[in-house]
């Protein structure tokens, strides 16, 4: 190739990096998105995301944390219970004036050792509580918003990576396979306003949460951390900002024709590899 080939082949490249970035900048411009769950990690990532592509940003956790993107507006409140989830969504409609955009990345487990057997009841309600029944009283109150939005869309974030989970988080389990199941509900009944809603099941993430987990999950069956990142096709774990990727191309209108599937970001780990 020649000299002037190259340098137009070059102005080629340059002026398509320049396109990508400027919508990388712009496409989430006039958008309104509440994330709960948005202090820090995954939610925190995603907050940081939608910012930098435009969006208005509210965040809402139990309380602040250094990774919460100082862009974002923070609300702070409990979605485990309905006054808590009602307070949130009120107080986010109010700040934003409407909403495009749900995250209901709200998710948290105590391991219970050695097994089911010592799980009690209150355990499995607490779970329900934080890990399901949060995104169901946080989306309740703001469906009218995103139906009059005209391009509304919700993720929910599920939980993977170390499918199928061991007796001690059993009642994570079931409490996201709920989740799992709402979605697919709720993506099917909002589908003709055209809501999309989606669901986001992230693997081994490097979080505190997640590093802690690896951990116990190891240890319980007598293997290296090491070992246990092996068996992950891809031999590593994910960012948060590889999970707050996906979940921008969902509500995204590069994902306008997609809704009603759970897309696993997990390294190959439980796919089809």
């Amino acid at each position: 190739m020649s000299r002037p080939q190259l340098n137009f082949a070059a102005e080629i490249i340059n002026e398509q990096n320049q396109i990508s970035m400027n919508v990388y900048k712009t496409e989430f411009e006039g958008k309104k998105a509440l994330i709960t769950g948005g202090s820090k990690g995954i939610g925190a990532a995603t907050a940081q995301r939608l910012l930098e592509g435009g969006a208005t940003v509210v965040v809402s956790a139990r309380s602040q944390h250094e990774q919460t993107p100082p862009g974002a507006t923070f609300i702070q409140g409990d979605v485990s219970t309905v006054e808590g989830a009602t307070a949130i969504a009120e107080e986010a409609l109010r700040i934003l004036g409407g909403l495009d955009i749900l995250v209901n990345n709200v998710g948290a487990t105590t391991p219970i050792l050695p097994g089911i057997e010592s799980i009690t009841d209150e355990d499995w309600l607490d779970s329900l509580m934080i890990n399901f029944m949060s995104a169901v009283r946080v989306t309740k109150p703001l469906l009218g918003a995103l139906r009059q939005s005209g391009s509304g869309t919700i993720v929910n974030i599920s939980a993977g990576g170390l499918l199928p989970f061991h007796g001690f988080l059993a009642h994570y389990g079931a409490a996201k396979a709920a989740l799992d199941s709402y979605t697919g509900s709720l993506a099917r009944e909002l589908a003709p306003a055209g809501v999309r809603v989606n669901l986001v099941t992230p693997g081994a993430i490097k979080t505190e949460g997640g590093d802690e987990g690896r951990k116990l999950l190891a240890t319980s069956m007598g293997i290296t951390v090491d070992q246990l990142v092996g068996a992950i096709p891809l031999r590593r774990i994910g960012t948060a900002q590889e999970i707050a990727e996906m979940i921008a191309f969902l509500v995204s209108e590069r994902a306008s024709y997609v809704t009603g599937h759970d897309h696993f970001v997990t390294g190959g780990f439980g796919d089809l590899v």
